[in-house]
């Protein structure tokens, strides 16, 4: 019998998989990471498994994601507030290049020339 696939755990999932690959882990390294078992997070990244909150902390803290962007897809200000927290040791030299770089990115993903 095939056990058919929760829409909302299939998105957690997807999300879920997404950070793992952005961050270059295989599945048993962020489960291991997460203190969860490689089966138990193989099944949370297909939709096979419903996720309880404290298994979404672990994931969240170990992968360094809001919990929010794990449930909604929706970026917060923590995600927003780690993000300007990596620039810190950058020169302002740095900051102009990345803020030219942003620019790049926005507008190749579509955005209209950003305005700063």
């Amino acid at each position: 019998m095939v056990k058919e696939v929760n829409p909302l755990a299939e998105k957690i999932g997807s999300r879920i998989a997404s950070r793992r690959k952005q961050l270059g882990l295989t599945q048993e390294q962020a489960a291991e990471k997460a203190g969860l078992s490689h089966q138990f997070f193989a099944c949370v990244e297909r939709g096979l498994k419903n996720i309880r909150a404290e298994s979404i902390v672990k994931i969240s803290k170990a992968m360094d994601i809001s919990a929010d962007y794990i449930l909604t897809g929706i970026s917060s200000d923590i995600d927003r507030s780690h993000i300007m927290s990596l620039m810190e040791p950058l020169t302002e030299t740095q900051l102009k290049c990345l803020e030219e770089i942003v620019r790049n990115y926005l507008i190749a993903c579509g955005h209209d020339k950003p305005k700063f």
